[in-house]
Order: C-alpha cells, then sequence, then structure tokens
C-alpha cells in the first residue's frame, strides 16, 4: 500500500505529493516534470485583439453588403433562386467568418510540400490572384525550409534506405492494402507480432491496432460508455475525444483544464446526486484527459487524476497521441514520466503519426478490455486494417527504442529530444516570449495574440525558411491566438539556433515579446523546495490520500 502525502495544495488545485514513511511514491518525479508556464498577456493586449477582430468584422458585414447589391462578386456556394423556399443548406452567418477572416489569411495554411517532411523540406511556391480564393503554383521551389510544424518528435519520419529496409521487404511481401477488416480475413501475422510489442512496450497485459488515430478514439469511446453513463473531459481535450464523447450518448461534463478541484468537484457532485431527474447511480464514470495536450504543451497532472479516479471508483481514460516516445527516459509517455504503474490507467490510447513516425493508433490495458473491443469496436469491425508496410514502420521504431535492435540510436533520439525541447523552451523564455506549457513537452506554443500579427509572423517566418503552423480562432480562445513549434530530435543544434535568431528579428520587428517575467540565464541554481511557499498559495491542512 503507498501513501502519498500532499505538502500542499495550490489555489488551482495542484497537489506535489511527497513519498510517504511506508512506501514508495512518486513525488520527486512529479515535483521535477510539474513545471508549467500559463503567463497571461498585458491587458492592452487583449483589448487591441478584440478591437482587431472587431475591425475586421465591420469590414466582413460592410463586404457582405457589396456582395448583396451585387458590386462585389461571392466566390462561395450558394443557393439557387429556385431554393429559395427550402431549407437553406448553407448557412450565411455561419460562412461569415470563412468569407470574410479565413479567406485573408488563407495563404497560411494547406501550403503544397513536395519532399520527405523531416526536419527540413521543399515547398512549392503558389500565388493567388484573387485575394486567396484561388492559388496557382509558380513552378518554382522553395528548398531547405526548416520544418517546425510536425510531430516528427524522434524523427522516424526518414527515407534512410537502410533503416527501411524491413519496411520495404514487408511491401514486397505483404502488398500495400489489406482491403478487408480484422474480423473477415485482414488479421495479418504483423498486425499480431506489433499488438504484442505495443503490450510490452507500454507494460500491459493487451493491445490492439487500429489504422487511423482520430478513429482510435472517435470510434471506440462510444463502445466503452452510453447512455446512463457520465463522461467528465478536460475543457482542452482533442476534438477525437470530444467526437467520441458525442457519439457515445454518455452525459457529458466538462472540467476546467488540469484543475483538480475542479475535477473533484464534479466527482462528488457526480457521487451524491447521481443521474439527472432519476437520481440513479451512474453505470460509469469515465475520465478523459489526453497524456500532452496538444495545443497547450501542457502535461497531465497524472498522479492525481489517478489519486481522485481512486478514491471515487471512475475509470480513466488516457490519451497517449503526443506523449508516447516523446516523454520519459525510455519513450513510454507519461505514466513513465511520473512514475505511474500503468496498471493504475483503465484505457491507454496512443497514435503511431507522431512519435513512431507511421499511421494508426492503439487501445492498451487489460486484456478484458481488448478482447471486448475486439467485437464491439466501430473501427475494429467495419474499418480496413492497417496497412502491412506501415505495421512494420512502426515495428521498426518501437524495437529501436527499446533497444530490441542492438543499438542505441532510440535511447539516444529520445535524449536528444529531451535536450533540444529544454534548449529551446529556455532561450525563448530568454528573448521575452510568452510560452505556454510543461518543461517536457516537445510542443511549444507562442502566443501572437492579434490576428493581423499572426498572419504577418507566418509569412515573415517563411521568407526566412521556416516552416511554421499557426493557430487562431476558433481553434484557440480568441484572445489566444499562436504558433506552435514541434520540437524534433532531429533538428540540430545550428538548426534550432537559426530559428532562434530568426525569431529574434521577427518578434523584434512585430512586438511579438510581450513576457513581463525575468528567467535566470541559469535556472538550474534556482530550487523552489529551498524557499517558503507563499501563503497564498497554501492552505494549512495537509492530509494523506490513499493510493
Amino acid at each position: 500500500m503507498v501513501m502519498l502525502t500532499p505538502i500542499y495544495m495550490s489555489l488551482n488545485g495542484y497537489c506535489r505529493y511527497e513519498k510517504d514513511k511506508n512506501g514508495t511514491g512518486n513525488g520527486v518525479a512529479f515535483r521535477q516534470h510539474s513545471q508549467e508556464s500559463f503567463e497571461q498577456a498585458p491587458m492592452y493586449v487583449a483589448v487591441l485583439t478584440y478591437l482587431g477582430f472587431g475591425i475586421v468584422t465591420l469590414f466582413g458585414y460592410f463586404r457582405d453588403f457589396l456582395r448583396a447589391v451585387g458590386l462585389e462578386k461571392c466566390h462561395l456556394a450558394q443557393e439557387r433562386q429556385e431554393q429559395k423556399d427550402f431549407v437553406p443548406l448553407y448557412q450565411d452567418f455561419e460562412n461569415f467568418y470563412t468569407r470574410n477572416l479565413y479567406m485573408r489569411v488563407r495563404d497560411n495554411w494547406n501550403r503544397p510540400i513536395c519532399s520527405l517532411p523531416g526536419p527540413v523540406f521543399d515547398l512549392m511556391e503558389r500565388v493567388s490572384d484573387d485575394y486567396n480564393w484561388t492559388f496557382r503554383l509558380t513552378g518554382k521551389t522553395i528548398h531547405d525550409v526548416i520544418n517546425m510544424g510536425s510531430y516528427n518528435y524522434l524523427g522516424f519520419a526518414e527515407n534512410n534506405a537502410d533503416f527501411l529496409k524491413t519496411v520495404a521487404d514487408t511491401a514486397c511481401q505483404y502488398g500495400v492494402g489489406v482491403c478487408s477488416t480484422r474480423q473477415e480475413i485482414g488479421n495479418l501475422s504483423i498486425h499480431e507480432e506489433l499488438e504484442q510489442l505495443v503490450a510490452n512496450f507500454i507494460g500491459v497485459e493487451s493491445s490492439m491496432v487500429f489504422g487511423m488515430g482520430f478513429a482510435t478514439n472517435s470510434m471506440n469511446i462510444p463502445a466503452l460508455v452510453g447512455k446512463g453513463c457520465l463522461i467528465l473531459s478536460d475543457e482542452l481535450n482533442h476534438t477525437s475525444l470530444i467526437l467520441g464523447a458525442r457519439l457515445s450518448g454518455a452525459t457529458i461534463r466538462v472540467f476546467k483544464h488540469n484543475n483538480m478541484h475542479s475535477l473533484e468537484k464534479m466527482l462528488r457532485e457526480a457521487i451524491c446526486t447521481g443521474q439527472p431527474r432519476t437520481h440513479r447511480p451512474w453505470r460509469k464514470i469515465l475520465i478523459m484527459v489526453e497524456g500532452i495536450f496538444s495545443m497547450e504543451g501542457s502535461v497531465v497532472r497524472l498522479p492525481e487524476v489517478i489519486a481522485l479516479k481512486k478514491k471515487y471508483k471512475a475509470y480513466l481514460y488516457l490519451d497517449e497521441a503526443h506523449s508516447i516516445g516523446a516523454v520519459g527516459s525510455t519513450g513510454r509517455g507519461v505514466t513513465e514520466l511520473f512514475g505511474v504503474n500503468p496498471a493504475d490507467v483503465d484505457v491507454m490510447m496512443g497514435t503511431f503519426t507522431k512519435s513512431f513516425g507511421a499511421a494508426g493508433g492503439y487501445i492498451a490495458g487489460k486484456k478484458e478490455l481488448v478482447d471486448y473491443l475486439r467485437s464491439r469496436s466501430h473501427s475494429a469491425v467495419y474499418a480496413p486494417s492497417m496497412s502491412p508496410p506501415v505495421a512494420e514502420q512502426i515495428i521498426r521504431a518501437m524495437k529501436c527504442i527499446m533497444g530490441h535492435d542492438g543499438s542505441t540510436e532510440g535511447i539516444r533520439r529520445i535524449q536528444q529530444l529531451a535536450e533540444n525541447t529544454k534548449y529551446f523552451r529556455a532561450r525563448l523564455k530568454e528573448m521575452g516570449f510568452i510560452i505556454y506549457g510543461n518543461d517536457s513537452s516537445p510542443v511549444v506554443p507562442i502566443l501572437l495574440y492579434m490576428p493581423g500579427k499572426v498572419v504577418a509572423f507566418s509569412r515573415a517566418m517563411l521568407e526566412r525558411r521556416i516552416g511554421v503552423v499557426v493557430v487562431g480562432f476558433p481553434a484557440t480562445p480568441i484572445t489566444e491566438a499562436r504558433a506552435r513549434f514541434c520540437v524534433s530530435a532531429a533538428h540540430t543544434r545550428a538548426m534550432l539556433d537559426q530559428v532562434l535568431h530568426h525569431l529574434d528579428e521577427v518578434g523584434n520587428a512585430l512586438c511579438l515579446k510581450f513576457s513581463r517575467r525575468k528567467y535566470s540565464p541559469r535556472p538550474e541554481l534556482f530550487d523552489e523546495t529551498d524557499f517558503e511557499l507563499d501563503t497564498a498559495d497554501v492552505t494549512q491542512d495537509t492530509y494523506t490520500t490513499q493510493c
């Protein structure tokens, strides 16, 4: 029996655990990997952001008026005149944002790449003659653009012939498509080999693989919960989790991001009041969280979530799409990062599209869970099975990480990713950018805020041959538009220094350095345990949580 004692509870619901005298805890690991930053922008930035959206919206309504009177051509699809009495297929107001805001900046997305999307790639140049409604290729190629947007965390998206020999051999042996489901004649020996390897890698009894990462969530969650069940979902969960929850028919309640006070309050209310109207007990209560949140770069407070899950007899669904392979000393995700037993997580989900340079996803856990999903999951029963060369690519990458190929290349890449992540985040903080997320997360969002600066930033970086991903409303809150950088083990220090140099220039030119914090050039000299905690962040009572 392990006893974890919180030494304080902060106002945002985050606990810090120490090891009890009678057991072995994970408090040290938790303290080391719980450093997260969510600095708020100055008030004037928020005001200017709202003002910018307001001005663009007013111009949008004016342009809609010009289209209505025939002074400006409308390029979007519209109902025919004879269908004016029908229920409209195209909601005019819902398309307002696309017509008047997105179209003005559409050149910053969907850029055509014509090479391997490794640490650098080649980009096909395109221009628009009608303000981004259509594009035409110029025939020119922009070479050696540094890729800071792909989820190629361990650099396995590669075309080295020596590394890919087994993948090529598998394509020759099995072909590239199975053309059947696993339930029929699409169950190949390579699929079973992969599933056993995944289970061994994660440290659970069994696993099941799927051909699409998004469908792994959206098609399996409805098989696990349904009417009469309750889903407690983090407010920043991925769309695939949200879609799966909605398709399930279960009741959904959203708790504040990584806030244990909010989660425990909802768990307590669910236990005390039960279902609406009837007040019958919930059939199941499922907590859904991500390992690394893909837009914030934050890491789930896994030890605390598990403690609450056990306390209130709930189930835990952990999406490790961005964390498996990317964090932990041997790449085994957030369970390894915090020293948590994988058996404490009821449903472990992950994808192969990021750290493994392939496609698809997996569900792992107890054998009873996996056997149940084999016959109940829509993704298992109706979807074609995973392509054999893709399965071999995952096996190749996973064996490399585990050291089963007789080399230390996998561990080297994991260590390189951790080193690159720490270096890149520290330099950005020193420059004065506001960045979100955990210090261990290779997902690094830089806050840009204003819509005009988002567009200018993306275009300025491309001019300097840096490929970045920018994200704005409605994918983020309206005042938190950002550029999302993804660090890779394939990035050399020279590449990162080049990116940082251009970021410094663009940040100064566009006035993007909003941070008001001062960071030490030698943070290793600072240890928060050397100082007394602020009494505003501490409750007087300490208590013991039994895990």
